[in-house]
């Protein structure tokens, strides 16, 4: 894919400080970031001064952006890592594990359910921090479990018992509100 030629103008422009262009940037992508952010801190204002920060961040760096990736994964990398530091500053608890626990199966599926959107994004947010910061990174943003080990400084197989665990933990909020629409 040719990064260099998505939203190049914008970027150029945006680079020179136009207020004009960085609105228009800030539109293109707020709500997919403001989408990361909530589902990395599971608060909505919290949300909302991470997405502010982070958009600050991302026109004070313009500069710095070299057309090597997307605008899009460039934005998305400083909005994930503003969470993380907002998370450990508020010492997000993952639980280490020991060598001896180094095989995680992290290919379950996750069984289908009859749920709406509704009730699995609140499933989501009902997880611990941990889990849930752990299951965002694989499951919505992409990561594998050793870029999320490096992110939160916890080992690779720490990251594949959290989303283990998160997957577990998941499944059982998903069965209560399974029992709630079927009463």
């Amino acid at each position: 894919m040719d990064y260099g030629s998505t939203h190049r103008e914008i970027i150029e422009n945006c680079m020179r400080s136009d207020r004009r262009s960085q609105f228009e940037l800030y539109r293109l992508y707020s709500q997919a970031m403001y989408n990361i952010c909530l589902r990395m801190v599971n608060n909505d204002l919290d949300a909302e001064d991470l997405l502010q920060q982070s958009f600050v961040d991302v026109f004070s760096k313009m500069d710095s952006f070299r057309y090597e990736s997307s605008i899009g994964a460039w934005i998305k990398r400083i909005v994930v890592n503003n969470c993380i530091n907002f998370l450990k500053k508020r010492r997000l608890r993952i639980e280490s594990l020991d060598d001896r626990f180094q095989q995680v199966a992290d290919d379950e599926p996750i069984e289908e359910t009859k749920l709406n959107v509704k009730a699995i994004n609140q499933a989501v947010r009902e997880l611990p921090d941990g889990y849930r910061v752990v299951f965002s990174l694989y499951m919505f943003e992409g990561y594998d479990h050793k870029e999320i080990g490096d992110i939160l400084s916890i080992t690779e197989a720490t990251s594949k018992s959290q989303f283990s665990r998160a997957k577990k933990k998941l499944k059982e909020l998903l069965d209560g509100k399974r029992l709630m629409v079927d009463s």
